[in-house]
C-alpha cells in the first residue's frame, strides 16, 4: 500500500513540469490526482503517464466559469479533496516601459485570480486537515529587470498564501505556498525562443549559489509536504531555489 492510499488530489496546471512531477509522485504512492491544463494533448499525454488513478480535464485556469466546472466535477469524482495544488500559472517577460495592459491582465488573470477563485471553489470540499498548497516565486522577494507584472501577481500569491490560511484555519485546513527557482521546468521554452531559453537557463544556473537549477522532482516533494506532512505549518512560503532568496 503506497503512502496516499486513498487520499484524492487535485493539481492545477499538472500537465507539465512540477505540476506533472507532483502529479506523479502522488500517484506512484497511491494518490487518486486529477490534474488540469488548457491543451488537451498534453493532459492526454499526461495521463497516459500517469495511469488508472489519474484524471485530467481541461480547464482554464483564468476562466471562472471553468474553474466552477472544475469544482463540480471533483465534487463528482471524488466527493472530497485531501489536498489542492493551486499551481497552473505563466510567465511574461517585458520591460517596465514596455508591459502592455494585455499582458499585465493575462498575468493577473492567470497567476492571481486563478489560484484565488480556484482555492474558493474548491474549499468546500476539502477535508478537515486538508493542505492547499499554491505556487509563488523568488521574484516576490527579488527586484529582477523584466519581470515586474509577473512578479507583482506572485507576491499578490503570497499575501493570499496568509489570509488564506487564516480564513481556513477553523476548518484546520492549512494553506502553504512553495516559491521554486531557477527550476528547468519547460516554461521558459514556452515563453521564448528555445536558444534564448538555453542562455537565460544557463545565466540562472551560474548566478545560483549551487550553480546549477532546480528539478521538477524536488518541487514536488517540496510540494507533497507542505500538503501532507507539515501539520503544523500554515501561513508559510517554503523555497525550494538553491538558497538564492536568502544567500
Amino acid at each position: 500500500m503506497g503512502k496516499y492510499e486513498g487520499r484524492n488530489v487535485v493539481i492545477t496546471g499538472g500537465s507539465s513540469g512540477f505540476g506533472l512531477a507532483t502529479a506523479q509522485l502522488l500517484v506512484d504512492e497511491g494518490a487518486r490526482v486529477l490534474i488540469t491544463g488548457r491543451n488537451r494533448t498534453a493532459l492526454d499525454a499526461a495521463r497516459d503517464r500517469l495511469g488508472g488513478n489519474a484524471v485530467a480535464v481541461r480547464s482554464d485556469a483564468a476562466s471562472l466559469p471553468d474553474i466552477e466546472a472544475l469544482a463540480d466535477r471533483v465534487k463528482t469524482r471524488f466527493g472530497t479533496v485531501d489536498a489542492l495544488f493551486a499551481n497552473a500559472g505563466v510567465n511574461g517577460f517585458a520591460p517596465f516601459e514596455e508591459t502592455s495592459e494585455e499582458l499585465f491582465d493575462q498575468l493577473m488573470a492567470v497567476n492571481a485570480k486563478g489560484p484565488y477563485f480556484t482555492v474558493q471553489k474548491l474549499a468546500p470540499l476539502l477535508a478537515e486537515d486538508g493542505g492547499v498548497v499554491l505556487t509563488t516565486s523568488v521574484v516576490n522577494v527579488l527586484g529582477l529587470p523584466m519581470l515586474s507584472a509577473y512578479a507583482a501577481g506572485k507576491a499578490a500569491l503570497r499575501s493570499m498564501t496568509r489570509s488564506l490560511a487564516r480564513e481556513l484555519l477553523p476548518r484546520g485546513i492549512r494553506v502553504n505556498a512553495v516559491s521554486p527557482d531557477p527550476i528547468d521546468s519547460g516554461i521558459l521554452e514556452k515563453s521564448m525562443p528555445r536558444q534564448a531559453a538555453e542562455q537565460t537557463k544557463a545565466q540562472m544556473a551560474a548566478d545560483n549559489p549551487m550553480l546549477r537549477l532546480d528539478t521538477p522532482a524536488e518541487v514536488a516533494r517540496a510540494v507533497v509536504f507542505l500538503a501532507f506532512e507539515a501539520t503544523f505549518t500554515t501561513g508559510a512560503e517554503l523555497a525550494v531555489d538553491g538558497g538564492g532568496s536568502q544567500l
